[in-house]
C-alpha cells in the first residue's frame, strides 16, 4: 500500500511524496543504517533517518523520516540523494524539504546502482538556498557487515 502526503512547500509549490510498500512494513533485504545530521545553524540542524533497499534491486530506495530541528521558521530539513549507476553515469533524485518537525521522504534511483550519496541540509525558504550541509555515502560493500 502506498502511503501519500500533501504539503505545501517553496512559494506555495505541492508535492507529494509517496513511500513504497516496503517502507511501511521493512522487509529482511532492507537496511537500516541509524540517522544522520546536518552540521548547526545559528537556530539548529536537520535530522534524517535513513533505510535502504537492496543494492540488488532493479531500482533503490533510500527512505525514512525527515525531522526539521530549526526553530526558526523559515528554516527547514532538506535531503536528496545523487545515485551512481551500475552501468555508469550518476542521476539526482529530486530533493525534498519540510518545514514541519517531522516527515517522511522517499528518494528512489531509476535504475541499478552502486553507489549513493545521501546529502542533508538547512534550506532557507525566504533566501532558497541551502546551508550546513552533510553528505554520506552508502555502498554495497558499506552493508555486507
Amino acid at each position: 500500500m502506498v502511503v501519500a502526503a500533501l504539503l505545501t512547500s517553496v512559494s506555495a509549490v505541492s508535492m507529494t511524496v509517496a513511500l513504497p510498500a516496503s517502507a511501511s512494513a521493512s522487509t529482511s533485504a532492507d537496511h537500516r543504517l541509524g540517522s544522520i545530521r546536518s552540521s548547526a545553524a545559528h537556530g539548529g540542524y536537520a535530522r534524517a533517518t535513513i533505510t535502504v533497499t537492496g543494492f540488488s534491486a532493479e531500482t533503490f530506495s533510500v527512505y525514512g523520516t525527515l525531522y526539521d530541528r530549526d526553530g526558526h521558521r523559515d528554516h527547514c530539513a532538506y535531503i536528496r540523494a545523487r545515485f551512481h549507476y551500475s552501468g555508469g553515469g550518476t542521476g539526482w533524485a529530486q530533493p525534498r524539504w519540510f518545514c514541519v518537525p517531522s516527515h517522511v521522504y522517499d528518494l528512489t534511483s531509476d535504475g541499478e546502482i552502486r553507489r549513493v550519496d545521501v546529502k542533508i541540509c538547512v534550506y532557507d525558504r525566504k533566501r532558497r538556498s541551502i546551508s550546513h550541509c552533510r553528505v554520506e555515502t552508502i555502498r554495497d560493500e558499506d552493508l555486507a557487515n
